[in-house]
């Protein structure tokens, strides 16, 4: 019961993060993707508050993420697992993001749309349930 809870509880979490983002986390780009027009302005923003931003809102997601990983597989070890490739998978896309805000969408509107989904929204853990879930009936 406290598993199922506690998996609940990361889930909702990660639902809260997605419910707040207008108000709570500064983006500028919110609005810009949510008009999905490819000849909206592009929005002035500051680099710092955006950056910061970002890193705290992947914060937040790898937390919720970790709970759910924690409490479904109940393997420290690949919670670890999780953490690093959820970090890594970071690491990769969020340098692409900046540049792509660099150059203020230029390299391409969809491209520059799914890059920032990996970074804002917690899609690696999407990807990696599956995949951790099969390894453990694989090795069951």
């Amino acid at each position: 019961m406290l598993r199922c809870f506690c998996i609940l509880l990361g889930v909702l979490g990660l639902v809260a993060i997605r419910g707040v983002e207008d108000y709570f986390f500064y983006d500028p780009f919110l609005v810009f993707f949510k008009t999905a027009n490819h000849s909206a302005t592009f929005p002035n923003f500051t680099w710092g508050k955006l950056v910061v931003s970002h890193l705290f809102r992947f914060g937040l997601n790898v937390f919720f993420s970790l709970v759910i990983f924690h409490f479904l597989f109940k393997d420290k070890e690949w919670t670890k697992q999780a953490f690093v490739l959820i970090l890594l998978v970071f690491v990769i896309v969020f340098p692409i993001y900046l540049f792509c805000v660099y150059d203020k969408f230029q390299i391409g509107y969809m491209f520059s749309f799914y890059v920032r989904r990996f970074v804002i929204q917690p899609l690696t853990v999407v990807l990696l349930i599956p995949i951790f879930y099969y390894r453990k009936k694989v090795n069951d």
